[in-house]
């Protein structure tokens, strides 16, 4: 109840801003760092909902976070919010909800068919799939270094088709649809909450009627293959929301300096799972990819960084003027 109200009561995602001189803000540090660690750990919660096939856990996933951001908006007196989005806003939010379950069962599939490592590639490439959405979708223009980066990332999706000896397709689903979900969210100016509240609504018909014809079937795990299983997929809800929570709470008292950095502990944390934990393959080849992917990354980041000083540094001269 305490995170309903108090970090939920500002949930939407719009990063500070600030320049390279001032205090980063502890509680956003914590909020931020504890949301990326959450979500780099889900290698280990998903494995642990088996034998539910990754389509039936989809389900219970946006069936209790459904019920789930819908008590926080009752704790909130923000139910009647949703009633004010209007058409535009939630045909968005709909169109965003199609990508997130995209992404979410391609994750869930991805993680307990042993391809942990793949997954965590997605989340490494998103950033530069988001900065060609700008060029293509927005109609920015890029700097140097950041097609330089780009180039260096489209090279280490080939060494990886070839390593793989095909696409990375998990990789490359994850990314795109993660990043079509953030740019359809972006548009749509919606707090977190109520925009998960919205996008789940979209889900969960079809999700109440896989669960129906699972069971008609016979072919269900809730409630039939043990209770650890039941109460776990009833955790899947709580699972999702809270790290959402704590993201947006962080975002609102970062600057996108840090909130951009902190986003690499996610797939770090997957990429040791795969590989330490799991004990999944890193050939040499593959690794020389994945290394590819880190130095665009890190260009990707200096970039970033240089550009926001210097903005930064434009507002002070402009502020003294």
């Amino acid at each position: 109840m305490w995170l309903a109200q108090n970090v939920a009561s500002d949930t939407a995602p719009t990063p500070a801003t600030s320049t390279s001189s001032e205090p980063v803000n502890r509680q956003g540090l914590v909020y931020g760092a504890a949301a990326y660690l959450l979500w780099g750990v889900f290698p280990a919660y998903f494995p642990l909902l088996k034998p539910a096939g990754a389509v039936e856990i989809l389900a219970h996933r946006v069936l209790w976070s459904l019920l789930v951001v819908l008590g926080i908006l009752a704790v909130q007196r923000q139910l009647g919010s949703l009633r004010t989005l209007g058409g535009r806003r939630l045909a968005l939010l709909t169109l965003a909800g199609g990508f997130i379950a995209a992404n979410w069962g391609t994750y869930i599939w991805g993680v307990n068919h042993e391809h942990v490592v793949e997954t965590s590639l997605g989340y490494f490439i998103n950033p530069l799939v988001t900065v060609l959405f700008g060029v293509f979708l927005l109609g920015e223009r890029l700097r140097r270094g950041q097609w330089i980066a780009v180039g260096i990332g489209l090279i280490a999706v080939l060494v990886l088709t070839v390593d793989y000896g095909r696409p990375p397709w998990i990789a490359l689903v994850l990314a795109f649809s993660f990043g079509s979900y953030g740019l359809i969210k972006k548009t749509a100016g919606v707090g977190a909450v109520q925009s998960l509240a919205v996008e789940t609504a979209a889900l969960a018909l079809p999700a109440v009627v896989y669960l129906g014809w699972l069971t008609a079937a016979g072919q269900a795990t809730f409630g039939h293959a043990s209770a650890g299983n039941t109460l776990l997929l009833l955790t899947t809800g709580p699972v999702t929301a809270v790290p959402l929570l704590l993201f947006g709470a962080s975002a609102r008292r970062l600057p996108l300096s840090v909130l951009g950095l902190l986003q690499y502990l996610a797939p770090v944390l997957q990429f040791l799972f795969g590989v330490l934990i799991f004990d999944e393959p890193m050939p040499p080849a593959r690794l020389a990819g994945f290394g590819l992917v880190w130095v665009a990354l890190a260009l990707l980041t200096v970039e970033g960084l240089r550009q926001q000083r210097r903005q930064a540094l434009a507002r002070a001269a402009a502020a003294l003027a």
